[in-house]
């Protein structure tokens, strides 16, 4: 609660100091994000693939693992998602067969990570960023090319009807993937704290020779958390192209799903990387973004300078697991030197 308020404040600073009413923006923004129905329906569109994004990130440092490799899977969990309407099924089951097929996306796309690590060695890390920019360009390649809409060039062929999700709110972005979502957020929480699966998780990411004495693999523990991070963050681009309107496409550029897996990171840091955690910081995440394009409307805040306090906001509430991380990653090389040397 402090870290947000000072937050607010050095956001309301920025704002004075460049001549801005930051009462008048700050009014506008929880306004834009929380003061009608249509506001709330929106933020909570906006919260439900980071929800899932954020999940991909928290069960990896569960697993003493980062995995910022979010953004490349749900790049392919939505293109498997729209491949699928290339084939003609009834509703129910073409919609399933869309999660489906996004969920094997995205576990797929996170099995190299966990090969690296396994056998080489590489720094999750670095082979998740790498794979980010091959997903990326990938993904624009085939929406400029193979899912290419004949009739409009600048976007993939739209989402089969019968594999769309209804809104649940008519006016609004808000629609039945929200569902998902919570699904996943459920599934998680079991999963995690209420499974053996989970626990060897747990015991393997605070102490991996604890661990190994009591007969936990490691390395099987490294594998589960990339592909069930992967499962969640395919599922995170089907939502966005299965559920948003107006298009139900991917658009040249990926306007829709970019940046999502990132911005999944600081909703887990916010959510202190805990399912229940995660879904109140992503709509608080959600409400930033809707209530920021009210910042630039009503105050005038230009949307550079809106961006700037909404990444204020995130960072002040991200330090204490910022430094919580910090300190985690120093001790884990302070205790692998020591094991170097001796």
């Amino acid at each position: 609660m402090i870290a947000g308020v000072i937050g607010l404040i050095i956001g309301a600073l920025l704002m004075l100091g460049f001549g801005y009413d930051a009462w008048a923006a700050y009014v506008s923004l929880f306004k834009g994000s929380f003061g009608s129905v249509y506001s709330w329906a929106e933020s909570l569109a906006n919260a439900t693939p980071l929800i899932l994004t954020a999940l991909t990130f928290a069960i990896a440092i569960r697993g003493g693992l980062f995995n910022i490799g979010a953004e490349g899977q749900l790049y392919m969990g939505a293109l498997a998602a729209v491949s699928v309407s290339l084939i003609q099924l009834s509703a129910p089951f073409h919609l399933l067969l869309a999660l489906v097929a996004a969920m094997v996306a995205g576990a797929l796309w996170s099995l190299p990570v966990a090969i690296l690590k396994l056998t080489r060695g590489v720094h999750e890390v670095i082979s998740t960023i790498m794979l980010n920019w091959i997903a990326r360009f990938f993904a624009f390649y085939v929406v400029a090319e193979l899912l290419m809409d004949p009739i409009r060039g600048e976007k993939t062929i739209s989402i089969a009807e019968t594999s769309r999700f209804a809104r649940i709110i008519p006016g609004t972005s808000l629609n039945y993937g929200i569902i998902v979502s919570v699904i996943a957020v459920l599934v998680v929480l079991f999963l995690i704290w209420r499974t053996t699966v989970g626990f060897e998780l747990r015991v393997a990411g605070h102490n991996p020779e604890s661990a190994h004495y009591a007969g936990v693999s490691h390395r099987k523990q490294i594998l589960r958390a990339f592909v069930l991070g992967g499962i969640v963050a395919g599922l995170a681009g089907a939502v966005q192209v299965m559920g948003r309107p107006p298009t139900y496409a991917l658009i040249s550029g990926l306007p829709q799903i970019v940046d999502l897996g990132f911005d999944g990171i600081a909703v887990a840091m916010i959510g202190r990387n805990h399912p229940v955690g995660i879904v109140f910081a992503a709509i608080f995440f959600g409400g930033l973004i809707v209530g920021g394009r009210m910042m630039q409307m009503s105050p005038g805040v230009p949307m550079e300078l809106v961006r700037i306090v909404e990444g204020v906001i995130i960072l002040a509430l991200a330090v204490p697991e910022l430094k919580r991380i910090f300190w985690f990653i120093r001790n884990k090389f302070r205790k692998k030197r020591g094991d170097d040397g001796s």
